[in-house]
């Protein structure tokens, strides 16, 4: 059964409770493909056989910083950052918490120290779930603080 999408605004609040994260403030963004979650220290490792990508996310926002993170490598993709320009980037799989209902999201990892959201939800995660207010902000919490 297909659910009735709900509305989002500009820009959000979201969890990522595989990853113990929480409060990450996050742009709405339907230009973008692909999400995006502010990462440093980004790598590829191996263990035995299989692939895994190092990481320290939002390591300038979060107390205590450095904590390193490793999850399964999903993928690796060419993706065109706001200039325009190609890159690659490392592609994790993991569950993003939105009006307090988790849900499966594909997040590219890649510095953006400097830029005013820590993560972007790109079209792919919106798809068929979410309708976006641009003159709206912040109701996924609104929505959960009123449940209480």
């Amino acid at each position: 059964m297909a659910h009735k999408p709900k509305t989002i605004g500009w820009k959000e609040v979201v969890d990522l409770p595989d990853l113990g994260i929480h409060g990450i403030p996050a742009k709405v963004d339907t230009g973008a493909r692909t999400s995006v979650l502010h990462c440093s220290h980004i790598q590829l490792i191996k263990k035995g056989r299989k692939q895994f990508v190092e990481f320290r996310p939002l390591d300038d926002l979060r107390h205590p910083p450095n904590e390193t993170y490793i999850l399964p490598f999903h993928s690796e993709r060419k993706i065109k950052n706001s200039f325009g320009q190609e890159e690659n980037r490392y592609i994790i799989n993991t569950t993003v918490s939105l009006f307090g209902e988790p849900r499966p999201i594909e997040i590219s990892l890649r510095d953006r120290s400097g830029m005013e959201f820590p993560m972007l939800l790109g079209r792919s995660f919106l798809r068929k779930k979410f309708i976006v207010d641009v003159s709206r902000s912040n109701l996924s919490a609104k929505s959960v603080s009123n449940k209480r």
